[in-house]
């Protein structure tokens, strides 16, 4: 009886404790953070927040503080989408994150009122000319820069109002939203996406209205533009969960396709979802359309293929001006 009663209570433990294991709920899938800045970056997230099935947590945030998401000591992103030349300063050692490849090219646009077409070949046509250029002190102004630099034609900074310089090119620093019109005094602007668009389409009606005069990105090396962001990651994630990384990159390696099989009205909806509460969206349903994605070159290239490409960028960026960005490590760059 006492070997009986020995042999039921193992059974009976046996069961409860299968029982419980079965009953266990299963451990959680990982959520990685997924980071990019408002603006032209940020569609390349379309194709990840349209396909994912919750492995990933995208965010939309604020350009200007893209800075903190990948600093300190716990970093909040996983993944970043930011301008390479800030990656580069932050990021270059590659010891927390590294490159995984660029995601947009170039969305800079050259507006006039009566002047020609500029072209590879018409270049020297804006030499005695001034160029209002957005953003002049940063990257969209010196990457213009350091085009005009690689083209051996001369340039200087000078005020709206004063007289152009017939020997060289003259840059005027212009606001986007003020300082873009055809009253503003420039024979050129240059100026990025959306707000190019929206210049050209709100002086259609004008008797002195905007047009496009070709893009600084055909301008630029072969002419597929420049790279402008890059999505990084987390090491740690890299070497813990490659599977992870290559379920993104797929994602990302479809955003140029993906942007132009779907509406402007289901980007929007897709960003605004995920934008910082409170953020003003650089694109909305009033300013987005079909020609702004394709203006915004979204498009995926893995490191190993860009590698030289963006070395070259940077080098070029750092002799306009030296703290522009930062020569990277080999390291920065992941090659997988």
């Amino acid at each position: 009886m006492k070997k009986t009663s020995l042999a039921l209570a193992a059974l009976v433990c046996g069961i409860s404790l299968f029982g419980a294991a079965a009953c266990a709920p299963e451990e959680a899938a990982k959520t990685y953070s997924v980071y990019a800045p408002d603006g032209a970056p940020a569609l390349s997230l379309a194709s990840v927040i349209a396909e994912d099935d919750g492995a990933f947590s995208c965010h939309v945030i604020d350009s200007a503080a893209v800075q903190t998401y990948v600093t300190g000591k716990q970093p909040a992103a996983d993944f970043c989408v930011l301008p390479v030349n800030l990656a580069s300063k932050l990021l270059g050692t590659g010891e927390t994150y590294q490159m995984l490849g660029t995601v947009t090219n170039g969305n800079l646009y050259f507006l006039t009122t009566d002047g020609e077409a500029i072209t590879g070949q018409t270049l020297s046509l804006l030499v005695g000319k001034k160029v209002g250029v957005v953003q002049l002190a940063n990257v969209p102004g010196l990457t213009f820069e350091a085009m005009l630099k690689a083209n051996s034609l001369s340039y200087s900074v000078c005020q709206p109002g004063s007289e152009a310089d017939p020997d060289v090119v003259n840059l005027v620093a212009v606001d986007a939203q003020t300082g873009v019109t055809p009253a503003g005094g420039c024979d050129y602007y240059l100026c990025p996406e959306p707000a190019a668009s929206a210049k050209v389409k709100g002086t259609a009606d004008k008797p002195k209205k905007l047009v496009f005069a070709g893009d600084l990105q055909a301008l630029y090396g072969d002419g597929e533009g420049y790279p402008q962001a890059v999505l990084v990651a987390r090491r740690s994630v890299i070497e813990q969960d490659p599977q992870a990384v290559e379920t993104l990159v797929s994602y990302f390696e479809e955003s140029e396709a993906y942007l132009a099989s779907v509406s402007a009205e289901t980007v929007v909806s897709l960003l605004d979802g995920k934008r910082t509460e409170g953020l003003a969206p650089s694109f909305t349903a009033a300013n987005l359309t079909a020609e702004v994605i394709a203006h915004c070159s979204v498009r995926y290239t893995p490191s190993k293929q860009c590698r030289e490409t963006v070395d070259a960028f940077l080098s070029e960026l750092i002799s306009v001006k030296a703290d522009a960005a930062s020569a990277v490590a080999e390291s920065f760059y992941y090659l997988g």
